[in-house]
């Protein structure tokens, strides 16, 4: 039971603008985190540097060995024009085979839409079969980047049950990037609140009652940000950290 993905005094730029800095971080099994902050803040930059996909311009990103990440971006553009049914695009980059995907789409909410254009899905049935695609990869970790973005709030609540039933049947790590604050808050073991570095880290309790984490979501700081918390089936270390150094606003993602 090893840190599954890591990083330490993280910096990610481009070109002469740097992203984020001085960021440590660290994912254990089985935990769900969430990272929350302003547009801008550089949340879906951490999040490309994690899979590889963004270099470090300082530090390093270290990924437990044989680690196998399933990966749910923001949005999947498809040319309108594209053939592509879900069966077909289940197996890319990897065959699997008919059964193994109609599970994924079973246990997904969505049974039966292989056959279907894979343009021509809904905003909510795409985003459960780039589930279902992340789960065919029998990942240690998913890393959902604003995966309900576009979806009505009834789909986004729906849909992050759905991801805590997934990591308690499968006991894969849940890394998500969101702006649901309030729902994905609530199924959060741990929330970590990023403005281009860390400036606060710690169970939802702890981080809403932040001055950080209030000031950059505009809560003011009198009274307490309502969290309806799930009881998990295993046990987290409480302790938090807050840094009170801020560096400005970033408006690059």
């Amino acid at each position: 039971m090893s840190t599954l993905i890591s990083t330490r005094d993280l910096a990610v730029g481009y070109g002469e603008t740097r992203v984020l800095s001085h960021v440590n971080f660290a994912l254990e099994p089985a935990e769900i985190v969430t990272i929350v902050g302003p547009n801008g803040s550089g949340k879906s930059t951490l999040i490309r540097a994690l899979i590889g996909l963004e270099p470090a311009a300082a530090g390093h990103v270290t990924r437990r060995a044989g680690l196998r990440i399933g990966y749910v971006p923001q949005k999947l553009h498809i040319d309108a024009s594209l053939p592509i049914t879900v069966r077909r695009f289940l197996s890319l980059p990897k065959r699997v085979s008919d059964a193994e995907a109609e599970h994924a789409l079973e246990r997904t909410g969505v049974a039966g839409l292989g056959p279907r254009q894979l343009a021509r899905l809904s905003g909510g049935q795409l985003q459960r079969v780039l589930l279902a695609r992340a789960l065919l990869m029998r990942p240690h970790v998913l890393i959902l980047d604003e995966a309900t973005q576009g979806l009505d709030q009834p789909g986004t609540a729906a849909f992050y049950r759905l991801v805590e039933e997934l990591r308690r049947e499968t006991g894969a790590a849940v890394l998500m990037v969101s702006h649901d604050l309030h729902v994905v808050m609530a199924t959060s073991d741990r929330v970590i609140c990023l403005n281009g570095h860390v400036c606060c880290e710690g169970t939802p309790q702890v981080v809403s009652e932040a001055p950080e984490y209030r000031a950059l979501f505009g809560l003011g700081t009198g009274g307490a940000f309502a969290l309806y918390r799930h009881e998990h089936d295993h046990a987290h270390e409480g302790n938090a950290s807050c840094t009170h150094e801020h560096e400005g606003e970033h408006d690059h993602v």
